[in-house]
C-alpha cells in the first residue's frame, strides 16, 4: 500500500475503472463526416477532473463540439526535454443491436469493462487522468514537463484534433522532445512467456480515391468505354496484388526476440510458421511485414439501364517507412490507363531505435510491475496521433500498458463489436505509467 493510500486519499488503482467507465458513457462516436456527437462533453469531464487537482487545463475547439484538452504540468528540471502524454477520446462508431450489451453502458461484467472506447482508447485516457490526478494530490512532481493532451478527431486522422493542435496551437507543445500514447506496451503469450509490445514504429497511411471517366449512355447499347468496368478491373488487379515481404528494422528485431523466446527462426517464404507461435497479435504483426492495399469504396451509377459517365473507388493503404511513393507508383502500374489518383488523406510511416532514456525507462516500469516478462519493439500497422506530433520533431511511442490474460484476444478488441478491457489490467497499467511518469 502506498503512503497516500494510506492516509486515505485516492491512488490511480481506485480511480481509473470509474474514470474509464465515466469516459464511456460519452458516445464520442466520430463517423468521419462531421455528423457524430463530437467529444464536447467528454472533454469537458476530463477538463473537469483536471481541474479538481487543482490544474488549469485549456478545453479548445477546433470547430464546433469538435474539442480538445491540453494542460501542462511544470517538471523541477527546466532543462529536460518535454514528454507529451496523449489520448483521443472520438471513438469508431457501434450499432447498439450487434452488441450483447450496451455499447455507452460501460458495463463491468466478469471481470471486464464492456464498451466502445474500452480498448481503444479510454482505458488509456483514464490510466492518463487518474495518475495526474494522483501526482497532483500527493505533490508528486515529474523531472520533467508533463503535456497532458486529450484529443479530438484521432478515428478520422485528427483534422479537427492533433493535426488541427500542431498546426494552430504549436505553443502548446514548446520544448517537447517525446510522446507517449496507445497500441503498445500490451503484453501478449509468445512462446510459453509473457512478453509487453511497446511501439516503436507505424506504418504510413494513404487514403486513395480512383476516379476514371466513360462514355455515359443507355444500359441496351454496345459501349465499349465503359468507366464502370474500367474502374472495375483496376480494382481487382489492386485487390489481388501481393506485396513482397520487407523487413524493416523494427520489425527484425521484433523477430529475433521472437526466435529467442520460440527457437523458431523466420522464413520470408514462408512467414506462417513463425507468425503461428505470435498468438492473439499474429494479425497485428503479419500486416507489418509488407505494404498493403486494401479496396475499400466502391462508386457508380444510379439507375440500372443508365451507363454512368465516372466511377470511383476508395483504397486504403498502408506503408512501410520509406515507401510511400514506391506503393503509389506501383498502385498507378497495377491500375492501368485512364484512372486518377488523389490522396483523400496521407500521413507519414514512422520509426525510431528501440534504446535511449526513454525506452529504458518505459522497460523498467514494466519490469517492476512484472519482473518476469520480456518487452520487445513492435510496428503497428495503423497510426495514431504521433504522427501529427512528429510534425514538430516530437518522437512518438505506443506505450499503454496492460497485463492481459493470455486467452484475451486483445488485438482483435479494436474498433470490434464487444468491445471490453479486464479492469485489473487497467489497475497494473496505472500503477505502470505512474512509475513512468515521476521517474522519468
Amino acid at each position: 500500500m502506498t503512503d497516500h493510500a494510506a492516509q486515505g486519499q485516492a491512488t490511480a488503482e481506485d480511480e481509473v475503472v470509474r474514470i474509464c467507465q465515466d469516459l464511456i458513457r460519452f458516445d464520442t462516436s466520430n463517423f468521419g463526416d462531421g455528423s457524430g456527437p463530437g467529444e464536447r462533453a467528454a472533454a469537458e469531464y476530463a477538463a473537469g477532473l483536471l481541474a479538481e487537482v487543482g490544474l488549469e487545463p485549456e478545453l479548445f475547439e477546433s470547430a464546433p463540439g469538435r474539442a480538445n484538452v491540453v494542460v501542462r504540468l511544470e517538471g523541477a528540471d527546466p532543462e529536460a526535454g518535454a514528454l507529451v502524454v496523449h489520448g483521443h477520446l472520438d471513438v469508431v462508431p457501434a450499432q447498439k443491436e450487434d452488441w450483447s450489451v450496451d455499447p455507452f453502458a460501460a458495463e463491468l461484467k466478469d471481470g471486464l469493462i464492456w464498451g466502445r472506447g474500452a480498448v481503444d482508447m479510454k482505458d488509456m485516457d483514464a490510466m492518463i487522468l487518474s495518475v495526474v490526478r494522483e501526482m497532483r494530490r500527493t505533490g508528486t512532481r515529474p523531472r520533467r514537463d508533463l503535456v497532458i493532451a486529450m484529443f479530438a478527431d484521432e478515428e478520422a486522422g485528427g483534422a479537427y484534433g492533433a493535426r488541427w493542435a500542431v498546426d494552430n496551437r504549436p505553443e502548446l507543445f514548446d520544448g517537447a522532445t517525446e510522446a507517449i500514447s496507445e497500441v503498445g506496451g500490451f503484453s501478449a503469450q509468445i512462446g510459453g512467456k509473457r512478453a509487453y509490445l511497446l511501439q516503436t514504429a507505424e506504418k504510413g497511411l494513404g487514403w486513395l480515391s480512383l476516379k476514371t471517366a466513360g462514355r455515359a449512355g443507355h444500359g441496351s447499347q454496345v459501349n465499349d468505354d465503359n468507366a464502370v468496368t474500367r474502374l472495375a478491373r483496376a480494382v481487382s488487379r489492386i485487390g489481388d496484388y501481393t506485396w513482397p515481404i520487407e523487413i524493416t528494422d523494427t520489425t527484425r528485431w521484433f523477430l529475433d526476440g521472437v526466435t529467442e523466446l520460440t527457437g523458431v527462426e523466420f522464413d520470408p517464404e514462408n512467414p506462417e510458421i513463425l507468425l503461428k507461435e505470435l498468438g492473439t497479435v499474429a494479425r497485428f504483426v503479419g500486416a507489418t511485414l509488407q505494404n498493403t492495399s486494401n479496396p475499400t469504396v466502391l462508386k457508380a451509377g444510379y439507375k440500372d439501364n443508365v451507363i454512368p459517365g465516372t466511377a470511383e473507388a476508395r483504397v486504403d493503404t498502408r506503408t512501410l517507412p520509406g515507401q510511400d511513393e514506391l506503393v503509389l507508383a506501383k498502385l498507378k502500374e497495377l491500375a492501368g490507363d485512364g484512372i486518377e489518383f488523389s490522396y483523400i488523406h496521407q500521413d507519414v510511416s514512422l520509426e525510431t531505435p528501440f534504446e535511449g532514456p526513454l525506452v529504458e525507462a518505459m522497460v523498467g516500469a514494466l519490469a517492476a510491475e512484472d519482473p518476469d516478462a520480456v518487452v520487445l519493439p513492435y510496428t503497428l500497422s495503423g497510426g495514431t496521433d504521433n504522427k501529427s506530433l512528429s510534425r514538430l520533431g516530437i518522437t512518438g511511442y505506443g506505450f499503454a500498458p496492460l497485463r492481459l490474460p493470455g486467452d484475451l484476444d486483445f488485438p482483435a478488441m479494436f474498433h470490434c463489436v464487444d468491445e471490453r478491457v479486464p479492469a485489473d489490467s487497467l489497475q497494473f497499467g496505472a500503477r505502470v505509467l505512474r512509475r513512468l511518469l515521476t521517474s522519468y
